[in-house]
């Protein structure tokens, strides 16, 4: 492993920090909202994303970022079978997701990570913010639903699914541009966040955690230079 700089290690403590930020918020939520199961993981879920973008802006090298995506992603298969954190992980049906976020950030970091770090953004901030906004709202308000797979959708969270995840890629484009990166089009991105909401239908045992994040990013690193 490289020895880090100072600026790196100031990364990781800054990451570790948030994370303890998030992990303390969802607690709080499964203690106070106690019949709201899913809500805690969401936080998870959802804070989860941003850490891509600190790692970038703290220059945080190749070894040690996929060392961190695995290590956290054996950290929750373990939560997974012992329950250590079950504001993490319980949440009523049987599911793989949080393994399936942990591995898809960790292939996505050895596919791109650092020369394409918006291509790893783009996947896990589409996953984490449109997907994770959606198991939120979905469930609130009252719209049509189905069943696909034994898993529950609705035209509300299926709305905010495409609607999240586009102006998510909207934001990354534009910090894309600000660091003269090539970016995909806004068509293009519309078409990303179709293509992850129509991935997010089918998520049987948390499939979606590793096929929506890793589509989006491909899709996103493929037309960049478009």
């Amino acid at each position: 492993m490289p020895l880090l700089s100072a600026q790196q290690l100031l990364g990781i403590a800054v990451v570790i920090a948030w994370l303890a930020i998030v992990v303390s918020t969802a607690l709080v939520v499964r203690r106070r909202w106690s019949g709201q199961r899913e809500w805690s993981r969401k936080v998870v879920h959802i804070g989860t994303g941003p850490v891509v973008l600190l790692a970038w802006g703290f220059g945080i090298g190749r070894a040690w970022a996929i060392a961190a995506a695995a290590l956290v992603t054996v950290a929750t298969a373990l939560n997974h079978r012992f329950r250590l954190l079950p504001a993490v992980e319980d949440v009523g049906r049987h599911s793989y997701g949080t393994i399936a976020y942990g591995a898809s950030i960790t292939i996505l970091l050895a596919l791109f990570w650092p020369l394409q770090p918006l291509s790893v953004a783009a996947g896990v901030m589409v996953m984490a913010i449109g997907d994770g906004l959606a198991g939120l709202v979905g469930p609130q308000l009252n719209s049509p639903r189905w069943s696909l797979l034994g898993q529950n959708k609705s035209v509300a969270g299926t709305t905010c699914m495409a609607a999240a995840s586009f102006l998510t890629l909207i934001g990354l484009r534009a910090l894309a541009l600000t660091h003269q990166q090539a970016a995909p089009a806004s068509a293009v991105l519309l078409l990303i966040a179709l293509v992850a909401t129509a991935l997010e239908q089918c998520s049987w045992f948390g499939l979606d955690n590793l096929t929506v994040p890793l589509a989006s990013s491909l899709l996103w690193h493929s037309w960049s230079s478009v």
